[in-house]
C-alpha cells in the first residue's frame, strides 16, 4: 500500500515540480555523483526508491541495439549512431520543468557543440510531444527519440523505472565508435545531470 502511495506521489511530483525552477534553473539541484543502472538498482523521488529493470548500461561497452520511434513515427535502432560523438540525454517526460531545463540546457549551453556533436533526447512521450516540445523551444539540433512502444531502450540500458514505465534521468555520451565513454544516471530524479562534465568528455573524444 505504501509504494502505491509513493507512486502516486511521483507521477503528481513530476507534473508538479518547482514551477519555478524554470525561469532559473540554478534552484535545481545539479547531481554529481551517479547511480548504477540496471536489476536491483534504485533511483529516488524525493528520498523514496523507485527500481531499475534491465541489463545496466556501462561505460566501456558498446551502445546496445534498441528500437526506438523517431521522426514520423519511423524506426531507429539507438546503437546505429556511429561516425558521431553523441550525448543522449535520456529524460521521464519533456512536460516536466526539470526535463524541460535538463533539455534546454543542452541545446542552449553551448550552440556550437551542436556542429560537431550529436544531439539526442530519448524519453517516454510520444514523439508527437517530443515534436511540439522542440518546435516551442526551437530546438533544431536536436533529435528526439520516444521509447514509448516497447520500452526496449530501458531494457537494454537498465533505465526502465518498471513501476512508473518512465526512464531514469541520465546522460550518456558515446565516442565515434558507439562505445559508451561516459555516463551519469541521476541517483535523485528530481534533481539535474552534470552536463557541463558529459559536454567537456564529449568535447574530449572529438
Amino acid at each position: 500500500m505504501r509504494f502505491t502511495s509513493i507512486l502516486s506521489a511521483v507521477a503528481v511530483g513530476l507534473v508538479a515540480l518547482a514551477p519555478a525552477a524554470f525561469a532559473d534553473d540554478m534552484q535545481i539541484p545539479v547531481a554529481k555523483g551517479s547511480v548504477q543502472a540496471g536489476d536491483g538498482q534504485n533511483v529516488t523521488f524525493k528520498g523514496n526508491a523507485l527500481p531499475l529493470s534491465g541489463k545496466g548500461l556501462k561505460v566501456g561497452e558498446p551502445m546496445p541495439s534498441a528500437m526506438v520511434t523517431g521522426a514520423g513515427l519511423a524506426p531507429v535502432n539507438i546503437a546505429d549512431g556511429k561516425g558521431k560523438v553523441r550525448i543522449i540525454n535520456v529524460v521521464p517526460s519533456l512536460d516536466t520543468p526539470t526535463c524541460d531545463a535538463q533539455t534546454h540546457e543542452l541545446v542552449e549551453k553551448d550552440p556550437s557543440l551542436a556542429s560537431s556533436v550529436e544531439m539526442v533526447t530519448v524519453s517516454m512521450d510520444l514523439p508527437f510531444a517530443q515534436a511540439r516540445w522542440a518546435k516551442a523551444a526551437k530546438a533544431k539540433n536536436m533529435t528526439f527519440l520516444s521509447d514509448y512502444k516497447s520500452a526496449e531502450f530501458g531494457n537494454n540500458t537498465g533505465l526502465l523505472i518498471q513501476p512508473l514505465h518512465l526512464l531514469a534521468r541520465t546522460v550518456i555520451v558515446t565516442d565515434k565508435e558507439g562505445i559508451v565513454r561516459y555516463l551519469q544516471v541521476v541517483p535523485e530524479i528530481t534533481e539535474l545531470p552534470d552536463l557541463a562534465a558529459a559536454m567537456q568528455v564529449a568535447k574530449g573524444l572529438l
